[in-house]
């Protein structure tokens, strides 16, 4: 039996011809598609920022257009390859139905952003406490969200576990109040102690003169009397002063001759 190698040669060619451009195109469309769709993405973005649009629906807007540009490409890719786009939609219909009965979770996620979106407990660049997490608000995209903690990593929360917890927004006011609790000892002056507490806070700039600060003896430890001070400052001056103004009692305290005392446990041995 002779093997005819022209006839399938002639066969390999006309393939070849036939679907080798139709591959070829399709990846040329995917390929400067995804370029074009980066491109508008990014151009989009920069429209948005330039009409001064919140950063947490630019960043949202960015990542949704992104995501329905590219599968846009995607189908006229599978459309050069003579694919039916209409039936491989039905098909994709019917597989989304099943995907996203097994990604409820995911789906969620989503649902959730669009949530966060609307009803802005928080918006990029503020400090919260979140879905277990406590940090700045770097993006909110379609199934997460970003927070960056004090010490620098990057936490990825789900967008559902922040929308089904407690959200602490601390950036939301422009004001907030320090707290502190600081001890004497039962020997010490109190009114000295007092008046030294009211002065470190009267003195610092950043501390608003109303609401006034307030300075009050809230209890009679074990070891020692407490005083609670109260202050009100910028929210952007919060942790500086929180910090200076515990150092600033210390310095104060032993200038003047004021102690901080620490609980102490006398033991009684029985001969």
């Amino acid at each position: 039996m002779d093997f005819d190698l022209s006839k399938y040669s002639d066969t390999i060619i006309t393939y070849t011809s036939e679907y080798g451009l139709k591959i070829i195109a399709a990846l040329l469309i995917f390929i400067i598609g995804k370029w074009a769709v980066s491109k508008i993405t990014a151009l989009t973005k920069k429209m948005m920022q330039h009409a001064k649009i919140d950063n947490t629906l630019v960043e949202f807007a960015e990542s949704l257009i992104y995501f329905v540009l590219l599968l846009m490409v995607m189908l006229a890719s599978l459309n050069a390859l003579g694919i039916n786009t209409t039936s491989f939609l039905a098909v994709f219909g019917a597989a989304s139905l099943a995907i996203g009965l097994a990604l409820q979770g995911s789906l969620a996620n989503v649902g959730a952003a669009v949530l966060i979106i609307i009803f802005r407990p928080f918006k990029v660049g503020d400090f919260v406490e979140a879905g277990g997490a406590t940090g700045t608000v770097e993006d909110v995209n379609l199934f997460s969200t970003i927070i960056a903690p004090l010490d620098n990593r990057t936490v990825i929360v789900p967008n559902a576990t922040i929308i089904s917890g407690n959200i602490t927004n601390y950036s939301k006011k422009p004001e907030r109040r320090v707290d502190h609790v600081f001890g004497i000892g039962y020997g010490d002056d109190l009114k000295l102690a007092k008046e030294t507490l009211m002065e470190i806070m009267q003195n610092d700039s950043r501390v608003l003169k109303d609401p006034a600060p307030f300075v009050a003896v809230s209890e009679l430890g074990d070891s020692s009397v407490n005083f609670v001070t109260r202050s009100w400052v910028e929210t952007a001056d919060y942790w500086d002063v929180y910090f200076s103004q515990i150092e600033a009692v210390k310095l104060a305290f032993d200038a003047k001759g004021i102690s901080i005392p620490f609980p102490q446990m006398d033991v009684h041995l029985d001969k």
